[in-house]
């Protein structure tokens, strides 16, 4: 639970770090674009996150949370931003970060991948910063970046 509140934590800091951050980014306009048609039809961070398990062969990444709010100004009540997370699903293993356009996940991989690891695949990122995740070995991280490589492709 500590991990999670940890995360919950930290995301909320590094929202408001990463939607204030560099203004020259095209992605700072105040109100969200719309999903881009390219975008995987029912692809979601939590349909991600069973699929990453079913993929790697276990029931779950560990104690699924839903913790959209700690990546998003809408999901926590406030003015929506362009570059705010679609979902965010947060497990043990990895957290699945989902956007409307991969142009945002990589302005959220660009940045935060400064401090932790983070990958993007097409508009997700997957990301290994809270304490359980950190334990997650990097193969296991190769493997779950591949697996959602082909979910991403699979949807498409």
């Amino acid at each position: 639970m500590r991990t999670r509140t940890t995360a919950a934590v930290t995301g909320a800091a590094l929202l408001l770090a990463l939607v204030a951050c560099d203004p020259a980014e095209p992605t700072t306009e105040s109100k969200p674009s719309s999903p881009s048609s390219s975008q995987p039809a029912g692809l979601t961070a939590k349909t991600v996150a069973a699929g990453l398990a079913d993929a790697t062969g276990v029931k779950t990444l560990g104690d699924p949370q839903d913790n959209t709010a700690g990546c998003s100004q809408e999901a926590a009540g406030e003015k929506p931003h362009a570059n705010d997370c679609t979902q965010l699903i947060t497990t043990d293993t990895v957290s699945v970060y989902e956007f409307r356009t991969p142009k945002v996940a990589a302005h959220w991989v660009k940045q935060m991948g400064k401090q932790q690891d983070w990958r993007q695949v097409d508009r997700f990122a997957l990301a290994f910063g809270a304490r359980d995740q950190a334990l997650t070995s990097e193969e296991r991280r190769d493997e779950l970046e591949q697996a959602l490589g082909d979910l991403v492709a699979k949807a498409k």
